[in-house]
């Protein structure tokens, strides 16, 4: 059953006026319930006159509530009037029609709409005070993340209402709206750790202007039903004070149905999750089992194994790792979610785990790639090569949004590579493998047009005794790859056109040109057919890319692991330059 719902940012004392107006909306629209999601009192430290009467009015029953208003804990402790009635009340009924949300608390209305609040600031040192006392704690998230707090369920959605004070930490990462106020608002890790948990349809908080984020949708876990499909979507909103001087919009209305499963398939104009969530654990080297793990091979996990034959005989046995068990599946629970960069509606990239380059490898050629952009262009789908997907639709599919993405990296390196940035990007695929996947990164352009790249790589598989023939094709354009069946090793040599505007550095993304468009000119495609009569190395295309970067020490990715916090860091510096050739940013 749907449910109208009005929701309020800040009254602070003014409740004549803020309910005589929801009187008036409600007659026309009938709502179900309203919310107040802000201080619903003023100030009680520095009170007037007319406050405390207010006050008075409103307990007594002087003041009409025109339907069922639940209101929340905001900055404020309640002024003493307020909380010798609520003490006194068994469900927290302040006055006919008005209710106490709690400060740490869920709730189910009769209409099963699921209401999750935290009221208050974060009190570091852990000290939350009484029921009313406007301060929450860490601990107190993490019961509501747990869904201690009521009959919430950790998993998708949750509740359709998550009402907070705070803004979750990462709220306006990747975000094109704007916040009108020098004030800005509070931004706390925890909270962020709440809603990736609740997964609410709808995140309500107050701040001194308006704001209201692009929605975003969730990765999916291990616990939500039908989780490879399912994607949870928040739209986060947050109501200036009623009456602020600016007119900024202090009241929402919506419709939400309890019963809507989240969507199939991610809407047009949604983002990905930005929220920052930490479990205050140092990112520590990968296991034995985990070295797939968006490194720079996706069955780079064979390589403990490869000398020891009892093991490879048994690893044999086991069967390959299912979506919930694969790294590069966003089903997985175990999921680096702060290495992903852009998810469309076949593929997406992610940041390598332990890159090749680092944070100055281009930086003398390009400042502003002070980050090491290597990327994985990963699809959705769970399949060990691109050949394996169902059907030549899905296939096709698939195939366009990566090569999308390839070009769009290739654009941002034209408008912000000054030139001399060219690209490399390769794929192995193997029928045994997990995962497909392709990984980019920048090269010299002058390696690229000089031949160097592609000599690289031809004597490196020479050195190997690979006697197989390297096969050449023209650039596969805005069209599926030609080679695909069978296990092969293909490599992309991309170098920028050469014109004065990028050679400047100058320039603004074209993003209203049909993509590709001359930006594949200048490819080389190079496929390498892998047989049984030698043994391919799974690294082989980050040990020439090392070679050619002069990074011969950080062949091994496991040696080149960073912690959590430095991974995120280059992954936000990542998604700030590609941000304008996003294609999946786009309305």
């Amino acid at each position: 059953m749907s449910s109208k719902i009005v929701v309020v940012g800040d009254v602070k004392g003014q409740f004549s006026t803020v309910f005589e107006k929801i009187s008036a909306l409600h007659a026309k629209n009938n709502f179900t319930l309203a919310l107040i999601g802000g201080d619903l009192f003023a100030d009680p430290s520095s009170p007037t006159a007319d406050d405390t009467s207010n006050v008075s009015a409103l307990i007594e029953g002087h003041i009409s509530v025109p339907l069922p208003t639940y209101f929340a804990l905001g900055r404020h402790p309640f002024p003493a009037a307020a909380v010798d009635r609520l003490n006194k009340s068994d469900d927290g009924e302040l006055c006919e029609n008005l209710y106490f949300l709690g400060k740490c608390t869920t709730i189910k209305t009769a209409e099963g709409v699921r209401i999750v609040a935290l009221g208050g600031v974060l009190d570091q040192d852990g000290d939350s005070g009484g029921k009313y006392s406007p301060f929450y704690t860490e601990d107190d998230c993490r019961t509501l993340g747990r869904g201690g707090a009521g009959p919430v369920t950790a998993g998708a959605n949750g509740a359709e209402i998550l009402i907070t004070c705070d803004w979750p930490a990462g709220i306006r990462s990747g975000s094109r709206a704007t916040y009108s106020s020098d004030s800005s608002p509070l931004e706390q890790t925890c909270v962020a750790n709440v809603c990736a948990a609740v997964k609410p349809r709808y995140h309500f908080s107050t701040s001194a202007a308006f704001w209201e984020r692009e929605p975003y949708f969730h990765i999916p876990s291990a616990e939500d039903d039908d989780a490879s499909k399912l994607y949870p979507i928040t739209r986060f909103i947050s109501l200036a004070p009623f009456g602020n001087a600016n007119k900024q919009k202090w009241i929402y209305a919506f419709t939400v149905d309890p019963s809507a499963p989240a969507p199939l398939v991610v809407p047009q104009g949604v983002t990905i999750s930005p929220l920052s969530i930490s479990t205050k654990k140092r990112a520590a080297l990968p296991t034995q089992n985990e070295q797939y793990r968006f490194t720079a091979g996706a069955e780079s996990h064979h390589l403990g194994h490869r000398h020891n034959k009892r093991q490879k005989k048994r690893h044999d046995k086991q069967p390959p790792p299912g979506p919930s068990e694969c790294f590069f599946c966003l089903s997985n629970p175990n999921l680096a979610t702060h290495l992903l960069a852009s998810i469309g509606s076949e593929a997406y990239l992610a940041a390598a785990k332990g890159p090749l380059p680092m944070n100055t490898t281009y930086t003398s050629l390009a400042p502003s790639f002070d980050f090491p952009a290597h990327v994985l262009i990963i699809p959705l789908s769970h399949v060990p090569t691109l050949s394996a997907l169902p059907n030549a639709e899905s296939r096709n599919a698939v195939q366009e949004e990566m090569l999308h993405y390839r070009w769009a990296l290739q654009q941002m390196l034209v408008e912000k590579g000054c030139g001399k940035l060219g690209a490399v990007a390769w794929e192995v695929s193997r029928e045994r493998g997990i995962h497909a996947h392709w990984q980019w990164m920048p090269v010299e352009a002058g390696m690229v047009t000089k031949g160097l790249v592609e000599a690289a790589f031809k004597v490196e598989a020479e050195n190997e005794g690979w006697n197989s023939s390297w096969e050449r094709h023209a650039g596969p354009g805005k069209t599926a790859d030609e080679k695909s069946q069978g296990d092969f090793f293909r490599l992309w040599i991309w170098s920028p056109p050469q014109t004065p505007g990028n050679m400047a550095g100058g320039g603004t993304p074209n993003n209203d040109a049909e993509y590709g468009e001359n930006l594949d000119e200048d490819i080389t495609s190079l496929t390498l057919p892998l047989n049984s009569s030698f043994r391919f190395d799974l690294q082989f295309g980050r040990r020439v890319m090392a070679k050619l970067l002069g990074l011969e020490t950080r062949l091994d990715w496991r040696a080149c692991a960073q912690s959590q916090d430095e991974e995120a860091t280059d992954v936000e510096a990542f998604k700030k330059a590609f941000e304008a050739f996003d294609f999946t940013l786009r309305e």
